[in-house]
């Protein structure tokens, strides 16, 4: 099988999940047979740009001549089965799609975020959920509050670039949703089931968990829509040291409010930014690891790393956060409504039995089979740390398991590979 895997790399100075995913997952199909052909491009590349080409970089979202161009010759020289999409942005341009259909190659796309509606791709603006260009042919709220880059101008372009392409998506061949959340957020733009597969990314197998930790870990970017006012005001209900201690590792702009509050509490610590190897000396020092975002966070890796740790997680009912616990009862789509936690128990998992077996919950807490959700509110959020707190030692076993089950990279190749195989032309 010999697939295109297309993806405009983020910018280094950012470092980006989505380019770590999308060179682990060339990694892995390469690992198990896969002829794989990339097709990819860098926002780093821009500044080195010749002016000519600099000169069309406004347009490129919308269409990117060169890329066609390049892109052509690769699929009139090697054939492939099958072209998978990451992102298109902005020096591929969802054009690609279209290049892809013109020479018989059907398309992947693996849905990073819900950038076929929103122009910023988050639905989050001004600390808050937003979800004003849903359902709108122009996107013109995104426009008006500059919700691209912080430009009007880019805004426009991003938003007509949507409209633009709305039937240029609509044609991807198979949609990889890595969240039930984003499939339902692809349903509600309008893709029917048969062209949405529900695939989650996968971590390297850390190996069998060490025991147990004490206390709770958050671990990612200080920013504001990982929730840490949340956070922090959840924690400041219960008296110092009741709850054990809470670990917070990452950098960001918040990282005056957690420095602040580890000045004033002896259970709360700043660890810093860490490195791989730090990232694993938290994870085995703590029992539950905190994944408190206000904003539909689609796939936060952070608790595909607690899993694969044997760590359970306690999150906010919001975008993929659900689903990776465990706990994803049926909802309305990312960005369609409020944030309120179901109040229906999860069903059955095959990963074993979850934590509401173990006895009632209070309300707004919503146990799954590998950790808890509730909604982005201080109050619930606060409830639910004893409870996390006393429950970490049952929901350790099923964690893992729900890592080796959905998670391990064996796992999510073989479905890739699948998912291809369904599209691939027959044999020439």
């Amino acid at each position: 099988m010999r697939i295109v895997v297309a993806h405009n790399r983020y910018r280094e100075a950012q470092p980006s999940g989505e380019n770590t995913i999308v060179d682990a997952e060339i990694a892995q199909l390469t690992a198990a047979g896969v002829e794989v052909l990339p097709f990819l491009r860098s926002s780093d590349e821009i500044p080195s740009m010749p002016k000519s080409a600099k000169a069309l970089l406004p347009i490129s979202p919308i269409y990117a001549p060169r890329a066609q161009q390049e892109l052509s010759r690769l699929l009139t020289e090697h054939r492939p089965d099958v072209l998978h999409l990451h992102n298109p942005y902005p020096l591929l341009s969802p054009w690609v799609v279209r290049t892809a259909h013109k020479h018989g190659v059907p398309v992947v796309q693996t849905v990073h975020n819900y950038r076929q509606v929103c122009s910023s791709g988050l639905y989050f603006r001004d600390g808050m959920i937003c979800q004003d260009c849903r359902g709108r042919a122009l996107g013109v709220p995104a426009v008006v509050h500059r919700c691209y880059r912080g430009s009007r101008a880019q805004s426009a372009l991003m938003a007509t670039t949507l409209a633009v392409h709305r039937g240029t998506w609509k044609s991807v061949d198979r949609f990889i949703a890595l969240t039930s959340a984003v499939a339902d957020h692809l349903r509600d733009y309008g893709i029917p089931d048969s062209r949405i597969v529900v695939k989650p990314n996968g971590i390297p197998d850390p190996g069998a968990p060490v025991p147990l930790g004490q206390g709770f870990l958050f671990l990612g970017r200080l920013s504001p829509e990982k929730g840490l006012d949340l956070l922090m005001d959840a924690w400041r209900r219960h008296p110092d040291g009741t709850l054990g201690p809470l670990r917070v590792a990452g950098d960001g702009e918040l990282r005056p409010l957690v420095e602040a509050a580890a000045a004033e509490r002896s259970d709360v610590t700043y660890l810093g930014p860490l490195d791989r190897d730090g990232v694993r000396r938290a994870l085995a020092a703590s029992a539950v690891v905190l994944a408190t975002s206000v904003w539909h966070d689609v796939l936060p890796t952070v608790i595909i790393e607690a899993l694969a740790s044997g760590r359970p997680v306690l999150g906010t009912a919001l975008g993929g956060i659900p689903y990776l616990v465990g706990a994803d009862t049926p909802r309305e789509p990312a960005g369609t409504g409020p944030a309120v936690a179901a109040s229906a128990s999860a069903p059955p998992s095959p990963d074993g039995p979850t934590g509401s077996e173990a006895g009632a919950l209070p309300d707004g807490i919503q146990a799954g089979t590998a950790g808890w959700v509730v909604p982005p509110d201080a109050a619930a959020l606060a409830a639910a740390l004893p409870v996390a707190a006393a429950g970490a030692a049952a929901l350790s076993a099923p964690a893992r398991l729900r890592y080796e089950r959905t998670f391990h990279p064996d796992v999510v190749t073989k479905r890739l590979i699948d998912v291809y195989a369904s599209l691939a032309r027959p044999p020439r």
